[in-house]
């Protein structure tokens, strides 16, 4: 087992995402929890989807510097937007997540954007976790 660097530590109140609160142990996590208006909920809060996205979206940012620098390249300007969809297959009565994200990167091309984003999913810490459990879709854009 490799060393551990750092473990993050939240909990999860009362109804969960339906009304609960999401709290990290250091208080700067601190969120309120709904069900989203487009599953049927009163919407008004954060949900472990949306989380889960600013999470790995974050995390891949990284993935993407760091293969970047070990390439040579220089970024003038990244972000990486995460969508994470929950699907609720009715047959099985079971709920199943999928993600796609997306590159946006200014000052390469496309070929080196798609080399960067192939790269990082595979040394972002979230897409090796996910990686063979759900389905994830990658793309980049230039400008």
């Amino acid at each position: 087992m490799a060393e551990t660097t750092y473990t993050a530590v939240a909990t999860s109140t009362a109804e969960g995402r339906n009304g609960g609160r999401a709290i990290s142990d250091d208080g700067v996590l601190d969120v309120g929890l709904a069900v989203p208006k487009a599953l049927g909920g009163a919407g008004g809060g954060t949900n472990p989807e949306q989380l889960f996205a600013a999470g790995w979206a974050s995390c891949f940012v990284g993935a993407v510097r760091r293969v970047a620098g070990e390439k040579k390249v220089k970024l003038t300007d990244l972000a990486v937007i995460a969508e994470v969809t929950l699907h609720h297959d009715t047959d099985a009565n079971e709920f199943k997540l999928s993600a796609a994200l997306h590159l946006e990167a200014s000052g390469i091309d496309q070929a080196t954007a798609d080399e960067l984003v192939q790269g990082a999913h595979q040394v972002c810490p979230y897409s090796k976790s996910t990686r063979g459990n759900i389905e994830v879709t990658l793309d980049a854009t230039v400008d």
